[in-house]
């Protein structure tokens, strides 16, 4: 709770009020510039929340998340999916025990992972079938090799033949109304809203957009600025159980 109460202090709910409501409208450069130096301001506060936690409760709540996530009827259902692959140095939610139990007891899932083509926000989800697809990239962040075993190129899921039904996502902080704070560089807002699009030229059933999420992540609502091109997610998964916040989520989470 004290650690919350500092983040929202670090900013003015007075000028998050203001950045929320040109989100309405088109935003000037002023609007904008003003809530990207707000993020940078949460961001680092958040950053050293997350470094202060034990890692004794880090793996409690890794293990948490996963196992809530894994008998979870929406994911149990998912057939094609995209995930992130969790990295330590960045103090992401751990998903190596979700991946693991996609790939070694299928059941029919197809799962497509991150590869980040350039600084650019160009990020591609490439299809995966065991962890050893994976290469350390020049961060050391595991990623899938654009072509596989054979040297066949992996398929990408903006080319598949089948919709998605759930992305399973990362963030720095989240809040009970949806909304997300990324690290900055755009690449899921970029894929998601390019994904979301290709779904509606497909007819397709829109993914259901699901963050997962340490206890000290989720704040009040209010702290996390927003322009237009934020998408929010349609629910979180904390160590405390499904936070279902669209309607997408409440129906299709059974909750």
């Amino acid at each position: 709770m004290r650690t919350r109460m500092m983040i929202a202090q670090c900013c003015s709910r007075a000028a998050f009020g203001q950045l929320r409501m040109s989100t309405t409208t088109t935003p000037t450069h002023d609007d904008l510039d003003a809530v990207f130096k707000q993020k940078r301001l949460l961001r680092t506060q958040v950053r050293k929340t997350l470094k202060s936690i034990q890692p004794s409760l880090r793996s409690h709540q890794d293990n948490a998340v996963q196992d809530i996530v894994l008998e979870a009827p929406w994911f149990k259902s998912s057939r094609r999916l995209c995930a992130y692959i969790s990295c330590a140095a960045l103090r992401e939610v751990d998903t190596f025990k979700i991946l693991s139990q996609i790939l070694q007891h299928n059941g029919g899932k197809k799962l497509y992972v991150p590869r980040v083509e350039d600084k650019n926000s160009f990020m591609r989800m490439l299809h995966i079938s065991r962890i050893d697809d994976l290469v350390a990239n020049s961060m050391d962040i595991l990623e899938p090799a654009p072509v596989d075993a054979d040297g066949n190129a992996r398929e990408d899921v903006m080319q598949a033949n089948d919709p998605v039904d759930l992305f399973l996502l990362p963030g720095l902080a989240f809040d009970r109304a949806g909304r997300r704070l990324g690290r900055g560089g755009g690449y899921y807002d970029t894929f998601l809203k390019n994904y979301q699009d290709l779904a509606k030229t497909r007819n397709w059933k829109q993914p259901l957009l699901v963050a997962l999420s340490y206890s000290e992540q989720i704040l009040d609502e209010g702290v996390i600025p927003t322009t237009p091109s934020d998408l929010p997610v349609d629910a979180l998964v904390s160590p405390a159980g499904v936070i279902p916040i669209s309607s997408a989520a409440l129906n299709r989470m059974d909750l």
